[in-house]
Parts: C-alpha cells; sequence; structure tokens
C-alpha cells in the first residue's frame, strides 16, 4: 500500500455518503460488535485492531461509569441544595454525648457539582466521538473498503489530525482554568453568598441581580456605571489624541534629536505602573510636592486636596484623567509614530501643491488614515479603561467616599465597586458576581457594536 493510499485511508474528512448515514441504520444493519459500541463504547475499534483507540474508549467508560456510582450522584444531589444543613447544630448521639454538627461548605458543594456537571459533558462529547468512529468503521466496512491499522491511526495524530493532538492540552487548560471558574463566578449570582452566609448558603434566583438593577443596590450601581462609562470615554479619547499630536509634533520637520524626545516618553512608559501611580499619589498629596510648589510660587494660598477622602468628587475624577494621560498618550505616541512614517507621500506632496495647509492635510490625509488603523486597538484601550483597576485603586483607592453609595467612592469604576464588595465589610460575593457578568455583557455589547461600525471589520 503506498503512502499517498494510507494518508486517504487517515484523513478526518466525511464524504457526502457517510454523513447521508443515519442513527438507526447502524444500530440496525451492523454487526453485533457494531451494535454492541453503542452501549460498550471501543468494542469495534478493538475488533478492528484499533487497539489504543478501543482500549481509551473502553477505560474512560469503565472510569465515568465507577466515578458516577461512588461520587458523581452524590455530587449532582447536592448540588440542587447546596448541602441540606445550612446553621451549626448541635444533636445527641446513641449513648446520649451531644455532639455539634457544623453546617455544610456549600462552597464545596457548588464547586464539586460544577465539576461533575463539566464531567457529564465531556462524557456525552468522548461518546459522540465513540458514535463517530463506530460509524466509521460501519461505512468502511459496507464499502467494502480497508480499515486505518492501529498503526495508521497512531500516525494520523502527527499528521492528518496533528491539530487534535496539539490542542488537546490547551483545551484541558481552557476548561480547567477559564470555563470552570468562569462558570463558578456566574453560578454564585444565582445564591445568597455574603458575610452572612460564608459557609453555608442557597440557591436565591435572581434576586442577587434584582438587589444590584432595582434593590439597594441600585443607586450605586447606575451612578458608578455612568462614571465608568463617562470615565472610559474621556480616558481613551485624552489618550489618543495625545498621543497623536505628540507623534505629528516630533515627526514635524525641523524637530532635532528626535529620537531622543521619543526615548523620553518610551520612559515614562517603560516604568511599571503601579510605581508610577504610587509616586504620583505621593506627588499629588496635601503634603505633596505639587502643592509644596504652587504655594512657594503664591498661586494657591492653601493646599489643594487633589485624591483625599476629603476632596471634591470633581476635582479627584479630572486628576485621575489627567495621571491617565500621562501613563496612556506615551503608547498612543508610538503606534502613531509608526503609522505617519509609513502614510504614501505622494498624496501629501498632492495635496501641499493644490494648496492644503498642515491643518487640512492632518484633517483629511494623516488622521482618518491614524484612525483608521488604530480603531481596532482603540475599543481595546476603551474596554481596558472600563476594568481599569490600577489607575483608580493606587491612585485614589475610590476617595472621596460618597455618603450616597454602598461600598463606592466618587472615582470607583465598577471593577474596583467590585472589589469592594468582596474584600470590604459587606463581603457581597454574590453581588459582586453579579457586577462581573453585568461587566462582561456592558464590554462584549460595545465591542460589538463598535467593531461592526469600523471601517477595518466593512472592508475586512
Amino acid at each position: 500500500m503506498t503512502k499517498k493510499k494510507k494518508r486517504k485511508l487517515t484523513e478526518s474528512t466525511v464524504s457526502p455518503e457517510e454523513k447521508a448515514i443515519k442513527v438507526s441504520e447502524v444500530f440496525s444493519k451492523g454487526d453485533t460488535t457494531t451494535k454492541l459500541t453503542f452501549f460498550v463504547m471501543g468494542l469495534n475499534q478493538i475488533k478492528n485492531k484499533q487497539w489504543v483507540k478501543g482500549l481509551t474508549l473502553l477505560i474512560l467508560e469503565i472510569a465515568f461509569i465507577g466515578w458516577l456510582l461512588f461520587s458523581g450522584i452524590s455530587a449532582f444531589s447536592l448540588l440542587s441544595s447546596l448541602g441540606p444543613n445550612k446553621v451549626k447544630r448541635t444533636i445527641t448521639d446513641a449513648s446520649g454525648f451531644p455532639q455539634t454538627l457544623q453546617p455544610d461548605n456549600s462552597v464545596l458543594i457548588l464547586l464539586w457539582g460544577l465539576i461533575a456537571c463539566l464531567v457529564v459533558v465531556l462524557f456525552i462529547l468522548l461518546y459522540w466521538f465513540n458514535y463517530r468512529s463506530n460509524k466509521h468503521l460501519y461505512f468502511l466496512k459496507r464499502e467494502g473498503k480497508a480499515i486505518p491499522t492501529n498503526r495508521e491511526e497512531l500516525a494520523s495524530l502527527l499528521d492528518t489530525k496533528l491539530y487534535a493532538t496539539l490542542m488537546a492540552i490547551p483545551l484541558i487548560g481552557v476548561l480547567a482554568f477559564t470555563v470552570l471558574p468562569t462558570v463558578y463566578m456566574i453560578s454564585m449570582a444565582f445564591t445568597n453568598y455574603d458575610r452572612l452566609h460564608a459557609v453555608a448558603f442557597s440557591w436565591t434566583g435572581f434576586q442577587a441581580f434584582g438587589n444590584v438593577l432595582t434593590g439597594d443596590l441600585a443607586g450605586t450601581f447606575f451612578p458608578v456605571l455612568g462614571w465608568t462609562l463617562v470615565w472610559a470615554i474621556v480616558a481613551t479619547a485624552t489618550t489618543f489624541l495625545g498621543g497623536v499630536l505628540l507623534a505629528i509634533l516630533i515627526e514635524s520637520t525641523g524637530i532635532k534629536f528626535k529620537g531622543f524626545w521619543r526615548t523620553i516618553f518610551v520612559i515614562v512608559f517603560a516604568v511599571p505602573q503601579f510605581v508610577t501611580l504610587l509616586m504620583m499619589a505621593q506627588f499629588l498629596d496635601q503634603q505633596g510636592a505639587l502643592n509644596g510648589i504652587l504655594m512657594n510660587l503664591h498661586l494657591i494660598s492653601h493646599p489643594i486636596n487633589f485624591i483625599g477622602a476629603a476632596s471634591d468628587p470633581m476635582v479627584a475624577r479630572i486628576t485621575v484623567i489627567f495621571v491617565n494621560m500621562w501613563i496612556g498618550i506615551p503608547v498612543s505616541m508610538l503606534v502613531s509614530t509608526a503609522i505617519i512614517q509609513n502614510l504614501p507621500q505622494d498624496q501629501i506632496e498632492a495635496a501641499r501643491i493644490d494648496g492644503a495647509n498642515t491643518f487640512n492635510i492632518f484633517r483629511s490625509i494623516t488622521f482618518p488614515q491614524i484612525l483608521f488603523v488604530m480603531t481596532p486597538a482603540l475599543i481595546q484601550q476603551f474596554i481596558g479603561n472600563i476594568n481599569n483597576f490600577n489607575v483608580i485603586y493606587l491612585l485614589t483607592g475610590g476617595w472621596p467616599m460618597n455618603p450616597n453609595y454602598q461600598g463606592a467612592g466618587s472615582t470607583d469604576l465598577l471593577v474596583t465597586w467590585l472589589y469592594n464588595l468582596v474584600f470590604g465589610q459587606t463581603q457581597r460575593y454574590n453581588a459582586a458576581a453579579v457586577l462581573g457578568i453585568l461587566i462582561f455583557i456592558v464590554n462584549a455589547s460595545i465591542s460589538l457594536v463598535a467593531y461592526r461600525r469600523t471601517n477595518a471589520f466593512k472592508e475586512g
């Protein structure tokens, strides 16, 4: 058998004739082993000497059944109630001695229940793989074609099915460290998990969503959401425009030592953000260097409270926007510089010959092309600013506190308020989970709508 023919036998593409085969046909017209493979996975593969695939399927099915009997059923039964014992109580044993019965740990019960659900989903996918393999063997026998050997099946894992081999470990990692934690967090939003129910809690449906959207937290959620969106828009716009203008200024004819000026701003970007923010917090303090300089110059008569607990909310918000400009403009400057250096000079020269001035060239040629290239990055920056935890937490800590808010200050974003709900005195984990879901919905909606309206998407 030639290598070309072997390759055809192991290809994963399915012919239209094989796709047309129904489950009923495989079960009714297949031989005894084919029928039994519907119930005992891997039998047909073992019969046709595909040992590795068949034994793997069989062992995994036995392991699943054993896990289901000894652990899975218990995990599913507890998942519905998250544990029957909600409070600590004292009972008397058969000898008449009192014993303290601790409440059930709902955190672990929920975790193991979700893992059980994930295991069942994976087993269903495994069973579907077993069925497709079984149907493929039935098809090859019906058509009188050669069945791939065990060696050819293994060889295909490094050839035509290399994608499956390479994706196995990353897929397991995604399921364990992304999918499971995300589903776990979402599940918390439908419970009463908080400081008062830190060990044993129950399912409460959409009650936590009601508390955030229409209940006691609504008076905090909507103002904080409004400030979050304003902050994201202004922070993105200021850093983008500032970076573009700075790049144009440095690239202008007559500016000397361009590499030096770029290096100065790159150094600002290269310094770790948390170091810059902590230093700026000290610089802007009432007793900090900025107030000292302004008072020595007799520009102010008393220190300005830029970011303190007693500062004016508007002053604090403007301050964090300016500090964010200091951090974000160098990034936009670097990207804009690369775009400006690659602009078509013939268009610019033609515009100058036609009498266009510098402003008209910037408005009609330079800026539209920079915006076209950077729009996807701007959307990413906008979403990043919605979740910009560092600037707010390290600079102001959410101050000044707002007496009308619950656990949030006037400069808090949704993400920092979420942090306060988890690690603050209230420890409202369910409300924090709701916020996480709502933040995702806001981010996903804005990203989808904005990206679909960009020229990059329309022309792509």
